[in-house]
C-alpha cells in the first residue's frame, strides 16, 4: 500500500473556532499522513496557534471535527480523549523544559506519568529518545547547561517520549542561527526517515520549510489560502504566497511589509 492510498493519520475537517463572537478559524481543513512532513504557515493572527491548540484538545470547536488515527477527538468521552491525545507529541517553541529536573528526567517524566514505568526504566527510555535527536551523553545535564539548539532537540525528544505516531512541532528553528537551524532540520528529516510518524510543523522559516516540507498549508484571516504539495503551493500565483517564498515585499499600495504579513504571533 502506498502512502497516498493510506488513510491520513490526522484529519482536520471544516474547522470553525471563535473567541466569543470573533471567528478565528473558518472552514479550515488539512490532513497529515504517516511518513510525511506538513508545514503550516501564515500571517499574524491567521490562526496557526489556534489550530495547534485545537489538535491537542485545548480549545472547543464551534463546528467541524478532528480525527486522529480515525478517532474523533471532539466527540470522544474523556477517557478516550486521553487515549487519543497520548498518540500526539507536542514540542513547544521554547522547549518548555523544567529547570529543576535534568534533561533525562524531563524526557522521562511523561513516560512515568502515562505508563507508570519505574524511574530507572523511564530514564533508560529517555536516553534512547535523546539519542534519536542526536543528544548523547546529556541526560544528566540541566536544561540551563544546554545550548538553544540542544534545548530544542530535548523538547522534541520529550515530545517523542511516548512514541506518538503524530508529532507537532511549534516553530522548531525560531531563535537559532542558520547553522543550528539547518542542523535541526536534519534532525526532523532524520525522524521522518527512521519512523512512520506524521509530522506537522508550524514555522515562518522559509529555508526550513523548503528543506523539510512535503506538504504546505497557508492560512490567512482564519481561512486556507493555499494547500498542497510544496511544489504546488510554491507555484500558486497569489501575491502573498509568492511574497513569502521569494522574500519579497508586497505592492507599495499594500502599505505593509512581508514581515508585517507573515511574522509569528505569540
Amino acid at each position: 500500500m502506498t502512502r497516498e492510498s493510506q488513510a491520513p493519520l490526522l484529519v482536520v475537517e471544516d474547522l470553525i473556532v471563535a473567541y466569543g463572537n470573533q471567528p478565528v478559524l473558518e472552514g479550515v481543513s488539512l490532513t497529515a499522513r504517516r511518513g510525511e512532513i506538513s508545514a503550516v504557515i501564515g500571517s499574524s493572527g491567521s490562526g496557526k496557534s489556534t489550530l495547534l491548540r485545537c489538535i491537542v484538545g485545548l480549545l472547543s470547536l464551534r463546528m467541524g471535527r478532528i480525527l486522529i488515527g480515525g478517532r474523533d477527538l471532539s466527540t470522544a468521552p474523556n477517557d478516550e480523549r486521553e487515549s487519543i491525545l497520548r498518540t500526539v507529541g507536542f514540542a513547544f517553541q521554547n522547549a518548555a523544559l523544567l529547570n529543576s529536573m535534568t534533561t533525562g528526567e524531563n524526557v522521562a517524566l511523561p513516560i512515568v506519568e502515562a505508563w507508570g514505568t519505574d524511574e530507572a526504566t523511564a530514564l533508560m527510555l529517555a536516553r534512547i529518545r535523546l539519542a534519536s535527536v542526536g543528544l548523547v551523553g546529556v541526560a544528566d545535564r540541566m536544561p540551563n547547561e544546554l545550548s538553544p539548539e540542544m534545548r530544542k532537540r530535548a523538547g522534541i525528544a520529550r515530545a517523542l517520549a511516548l512514541d506518538p505516531p503524530l508529532l507537532l512541532l511549534d516553530e522548531p528553528t525560531t531563535g537559532l542561527d542558520p547553522t543550528a537551524a539547518r542542523a535541526l532540520d536534519e534532525v526532523v528529516l532524520g525522524l521522518k526517515r527512521r519512523s512512520d510518524n506524521a509530522i506537522v510543523v508550524v514555522s515562518h522559516d522559509v529555508d526550513s520549510i523548503t528543506t523539510i516540507a512535503d506538504r504546505v498549508i497557508i492560512l490567512a484571516d482564519g481561512k486556507v489560502l493555499a494547500a498542497g504539495t510544496l511544489n504546488d503551493v510554491r507555484a500558486n500565483p497569489h501575491e502573498l504566497v509568492q511574497a513569502f517564498f521569494h522574500r519579497s515585499l508586497l505592492r507599495p499600495d499594500s502599505h505593509s511589509s512581508l514581515l508585517d504579513q507573515l511574522e509569528w504571533r505569540q
